[in-house]
């Protein structure tokens, strides 16, 4: 079974504190995924480190940057924080490699991604596990822009066939206007007003763009909080399943 992990960056990160890793967070994810039998992709977002330098430069997924200090410090930020967690899992012999994404995709003038993942479907066959991370992606017109982790895991999951997704947040699941975790999510409109309205489109902006691009995917996607991360990688369907069919 293949399946593509979502680590939040405010699950590794300590969000206050610029480029500041939350050891012991990313120490329990990286005995989950050690513990763990699928073949595995794993994603992580920026955290402290790449959205500080982000809004630094005022770069998002739509605004870009022509300033190669801008993509050194945002680009080098996530190089990183990858770095440190490609190194925690390879401490406990996860065979992971890293993957940086803006050495491969791009953006049209229209904002359509393109991401080449022949490399990672050739790593997982070989049996590594690729750890991608948000990053910055070219961009035609604009430079370079935000690629976040939650549009990596829309390319990613459909083109290793995985049979399921995870989005490990700093929440239990997609929370109700109540407080409460939704168990299951068919329809955006279903949440809608819950999660804000339906003009939150953008994948980097918030649980309503996470919900929005998982209802898109084939295959099942679940969220949770970093205390499900074992069960879900156990087989289980921990906080909330976000599944169309």
């Amino acid at each position: 079974m293949t399946v593509v992990l979502k680590l939040g960056g405010s699950v590794v990160t300590e969000k206050d504190e610029p480029e500041t890793v939350d050891d012991a967070g990313l120490a329990a994810a990286a005995d989950a995924v050690a513990d763990a039998d699928e073949d595995l992709v794993v994603v992580h977002g920026g955290g402290s480190f790449g959205h500080h330098h982000a809004a630094e430069y005022g770069v998002s997924t739509t605004e870009g940057t022509r300033d190669v200090a801008g993509v050194d410090a945002i680009h080098g930020a996530m190089k990183r924080l990858n770095a440190r967690v490609v190194a925690s899992l390879t401490d406990r012999d996860v065979p992971a490699v890293p993957v940086h994404p803006f050495s491969a995709g791009h953006r049209d003038a229209d904002g359509a991604l393109s991401l080449p993942t022949g490399q990672v479907e050739t790593l997982l066959g070989e049996g590594f596990v690729p750890v991608l991370h948000g990053d910055l992606v070219a961009h035609e017109g604009e430079g370079a822009t935000v690629l976040s982790g939650d549009e990596l895991v829309v390319e990613l999951a459909p083109a290793v066939d995985a049979d399921r997704v995870g989005v490990c947040s700093t929440v239990p699941g997609v929370l109700s206007e109540a407080g409460e975790v939704i168990e299951r999510i068919a329809a955006f409109e279903d949440v809608a007003a819950a999660l804000g309205g339906s003009d939150a489109t953008d994948v980097s902006g918030g649980m309503a763009g996470k919900v929005r691009a998982l209802l898109a995917l084939e295959s099942p996607a679940h969220v949770f909080g970093p205390d499900d991360l074992p069960a879900f990688l156990a087989g289980e369907s921990p906080g909330t399943t976000v599944d169309a069919e």
